[in-house]
């Protein structure tokens, strides 16, 4: 794709996040006044306070919103011991010698850096 297109398509999404922005301020400010201090006798508000009350709004219950990707948790929590179970019965079906070398290989390709090719540790100071 072209540079105008993403630069065309970068420009219209930030039009439509300000847009947005602007209907759900103006909304909620509107709808606040309408009903807060008729019902609770409570203060009317500005637009700036309408938009940080959406804030406070989505601070306090998140930011996933109902579009987002439900029940990702449980799925990744599946996905991980399903991964540790293969890797279990991999591990038993090895020999002593061949888990020993299997973890020296992850251990030099994925571990912390002072054990990756062979390197020492890093000196550390004990401060009493």
């Amino acid at each position: 794709m072209n540079r105008k297109f993403w630069l065309l398509r970068g420009l219209k999404i930030a039009f439509l996040g300000a847009l947005f922005i602007l209907v759900m301020g103006f909304g909620t400010r509107a709808l606040w006044n309408w009903l807060v201090p008729e019902l609770f006798h409570g203060p009317f508000i500005s637009f700036w306070q309408a938009l940080g009350l959406l804030l406070l709004t989505r601070l306090l219950t998140g930011f996933r919103g109902g579009g987002g990707r439900p029940n990702f948790s449980r799925k990744w929590q599946k996905h991980k011991n399903d991964w540790k179970q293969r890797m279990e019965t991999r591990m038993a079906s090895m020999t002593p010698e061949e888990q020993e070398k299997f973890r020296q290989k992850m251990r030099a390709s994925c571990g912390p850096p002072w054990m990756r090719r062979g390197a020492e540790p890093a000196p550390t100071t004990a401060t009493e």
